[in-house]
């Protein structure tokens, strides 16, 4: 701690008081040590081990209080103080250089001086990257390569994901999202979301600060390794949706994106009524038939009865929507001579006939049967796919293996949009931008995830900490089960929606 005698530093003229402090005035600043700017404990710095994905804990005390890197070994120790973890680490192993992980101070221990040294300025971006205006709007116009302090090269945003155990369900709707410019562009400035009030005791907005660090991880320049642990982002997702979604056992994708986009548009303070960067970015609305069925077991006179009464007229209602399920058929079980499985293809085009307003699909509740039809009224400036592979019952889960094939741009939704939808909206073209494939057998597979990198016009394959180029045509033989859609615009200006 800084001793009382510190208070009246001005009285003491050019020499150095008891505690080292110099204070000649127009020399440095006043109460600054003047080894401050000439520490020579430096050179000792390891950047390869740095790390700061992980939580800020003390690895003694588990405290994430007052919590200091040691920038030698990499360790998080608590205080700086003479009976403090830090402290005792520095004397025991003469390990000198500490960050404090939250007000990105740098001192010296034992000494107990700031370090004040414009050397270190690398360090404070990797834990705490900023991004102005000017940089956001230039991430999408290049394809410009950075070397990690590692010595890999890579593209920001194109970037590894850390898989910690079995959370590549996550990691792949993450890197999806990491890649819808005016999503990431939120993010990327903390400006945006920093002052929304939340009720106190309120942990759902853990969620928005996390997404927001991770983003700018992603998108850092200036990396010292060519990846990123989400470890914090997972933590608050384990504790947001109270353990329904674990770092330790497989999800699914559709089921974690579906409430991941939900919480985050809750904590940005959006409703029903009220939006939020999410909406504007992903919804849509439709307008859906619904039709009441009699119980099949009625007879048939019985069941003309009640198609007269008012109970079971065509009822129609408005909703919005985040994504779009599309049905697959059911897959074939007759095996080809080579006793091979037939892998059934169906064109995209096929399975969004659901929502031409003429296709009737029967719904079963526990009590009731209905009959509904679909058709789209708005288009939102990125439109989610989300592809019904798996059907659940009470003992297993079974997986659809059909190929959806589509072409990767310039695929017209005008046919599925009612008469007044489709003279309101003018731009109805989409072109892929993020496709996460499903690989495997259902409780045991894994995830992996196919993006455009709008700089370069290239497409990648990243699973987990692996990333790769890939050809388009590649993307459309793989098993499809969320898709992200870029609507088409005369000119670039969905990439500033809502921002």
């Amino acid at each position: 701690m800084i001793s009382l005698k510190r208070e009246r530093v001005d009285e003491v003229d050019d020499d150095d008081n008891e505690d080292g402090v110099v204070t000649k005035r127009g020399r440095g600043r006043v109460g600054e040590d003047r080894r401050s700017r000439h520490c020579p404990y430096l050179d000792t710095i390891n950047r390869s081990v740095l790390d700061f994905d992980f939580e800020k804990l003390c690895s003694i005390s588990l405290s994430h209080i007052n919590v200091y890197a040691c920038l030698v070994c990499g360790k998080y120790f608590q205080g700086r103080g003479q009976k403090s973890h830090a402290y005792t680490h520095s004397v025991q192993f003469s390990h000198h250089v500490f960050l404090n992980l939250h007000t990105l101070k740098f001192y010296c221990l034992p000494d107990n001086y700031e370090i004040i040294d414009s050397s270190l300025e690398d360090i404070t971006y990797v834990l705490k990257p900023t991004f102005t205006k000017q940089h956001i709007a230039g991430l999408d116009k290049h394809g410009k390569l950075y070397r990690a302090y590692d010595g890999t090269t890579y593209l920001p945003g194109i970037v590894g994901l850390n898989n910690i155990k079995a959370n590549d369900y996550a990691n792949a709707v993450l890197q999806a999202f990491s890649n819808v410019p005016p999503l990431r562009n939120y993010f990327l400035e903390e400006e945006n979301y920093k002052g929304i009030r939340r009720p106190p005791g309120d942990i759902m907005f853990l969620l928005v600060q996390r997404f927001g660090e991770l983003m700018r991880k992603l998108w850092n320049p200036r990396n010292f390794k060519a990846h990123v642990s989400p470890h914090e982002m997972l933590q608050a997702v384990v504790l947001c949706s109270k353990k329904t979604f674990q770092i330790t056992k497989q999800g699914d994708a559709v089921d974690f994106m579906t409430w991941f986009l939900n919480a985050l548009h809750g904590a940005l303070g959006g409703t029903k009524k009220k939006s939020s960067i999410i909406t504007k970015v992903f919804q849509g609305s439709m307008r859906i038939f619904s039709k009441k069925l009699p119980h099949p077991d009625l007879l048939p006179e019985e069941k003309e009865v009640l198609l007269q009464t008012e109970e079971y007229q065509e009822q129609m209602s408005e909703s919005t929507f985040l994504f779009l399920t599309l049905d697959l058929p059911t897959a074939p079980l007759y095996k080809d001579e080579k006793e091979q499985l037939i892998i059934p293809q169906v064109p995209l085009f096929n399975i969004l006939g659901k929502f031409n307003g003429n296709a009737e699909k029967e719904y079963k509740t526990y009590k009731e049967n209905f009959l509904k039809r679909f058709q789209l009224t708005k288009l939102p400036p990125y439109l989610i796919f989300c592809i019904k592979r798996f059907t659940k019952n009470n003992f297993f889960v079974e997986k659809n293996p059909t190929i959806v094939n589509f072409p990767i741009t310039n695929v017209d939704l005008s046919e599925y949009l009612t008469e007044e939808a489709q003279a309101t909206e003018k731009n109805t073209s989409y072109d892929l931008v993020a496709n996460i494939v499903h690989d495997g057998k259902p409780s045991e597979g894994s995830y992996r995830i196919h993006v455009l990198h709008h700089g370069t016009g290239k497409w990648y394959e990243m699973q987990d900490l692996q990333v790769i180029d890939i050809l388009p045509q590649m993307i459309t033989l793989s098993e499809a089960y969320i898709q992200i859609w870029k609507r088409q615009e005369s000119s670039d200006t969905n990439n500033h929606v809502g921002v």
